[in-house]
């Protein structure tokens, strides 16, 4: 069993700055890449920020030089820096892990439960 678990979430007025923190536990034997999505209300899931396990990242265009991505020491941790939030950012962010468990050949993709992110005006 793999678990994705965020925190980080809440409310910040434009202008502010948010981390996100996203930890995947279980049977993993090697993740490929980490990232974030987000869907806001009435919209589809998009990506925000991804990083490989050679650390390549990839932004929207939306969010470079705004957010940065990272891996932790531990790298099946990731976090999400995000400054000068605007009210557009409002979304619930999800983790996604590209991952192989020890029981398994392939590498799926796994997700978070998601953390709301709320930006003010």
């Amino acid at each position: 069993q793999v678990q994705l678990v965020e925190s980080g979430g809440g409310l910040v007025q434009a202008g502010g700055s948010l981390r996100l923190s996203c930890a995947a536990s279980g049977s993993i034997s090697s993740i490929n890449r980490m990232g974030w999505y987000r869907q806001a209300p009435g919209k589809q899931r998009e990506l925000v920020a991804t990083i490989t396990s050679g650390g390549s990242t990839n932004y929207a265009d939306s969010v470079k030089g705004r957010f940065t991505i990272s891996r932790g020491n531990a790298k099946n941790t990731v976090f999400l820096q995000m400054n000068s939030l605007k009210p557009e950012d409002t979304a619930v962010y999800y983790c996604n892990a590209n991952l192989r468990r020890t029981t398994s050949s392939w590498y799926l993709d796994y997700w978070g439960q998601g953390t709301l992110v709320t930006v003010s005006s």
